[in-house]
């Protein structure tokens, strides 16, 4: 399933840079109703253009009854690797689940825009899961999931781009 998401950041994307490589900012973000809070694990920053993040994220939300026979939600929960370009202001980035590895597979690509002081932030996605007969329904959860969180990081960027760094 390809998806894209959309937003809209308020502060400078130099801002929004600098608090995706801060562990204040995954302490600041909240649970949302599918997927609980993210985890730093890593921050490979060698002062130069590039950085790595390693980010583990857990499900939270609701299967359908279908879909949890097969897939167990409290095993859904995965490792978010990705690459920051300073430069091109994008981030490349895939999923390394911590269960079902030969089930699922995600990867995707940001956009960071500068809109003035704002930026703008446009994820396009593809998540693919190996289930016959609900994998779609599992897929569909999975993206359902990133929007909610997506609003919560939203809502959360306002506040903490707005305090001292």
């Amino acid at each position: 399933m390809r998806f894209r998401i959309d937003q809209r950041l308020a502060a400078p994307v130099e801002r929004v840079e600098a608090a995706l490589v801060d562990r204040g900012w995954y302490q600041a973000v909240h649970a949302s109703e599918a997927v609980w809070a993210p985890e730093l694990l890593e921050v490979d920053d060698g002062g130069g253009p590039l950085v790595g993040l390693r980010v583990r994220y857990r499900f939270r939300g609701r299967l359908n009854a279908a879909a949890a026979r097969v897939v167990d939600p409290a095993r859904l929960s995965w490792v978010e690797v990705s690459t920051l370009d300073r430069r091109s202001h994008t981030i490349d980035l895939r999923v390394e689940p911590d269960s079902y590895a030969d089930k699922l597979r995600f990867t995707g690509s940001i956009l960071l825009r500068p809109q003035g002081d704002t930026t703008s932030r446009g994820l396009d996605g593809e998540v693919k899961v190996k289930v016959p007969l609900v994998g779609g329904k599992v897929e569909g959860a999975v993206v359902s999931g990133l929007r909610e969180h997506a609003a919560v990081e939203e809502a959360v960027f306002a506040t903490f781009a707005a305090g001292p760094r």
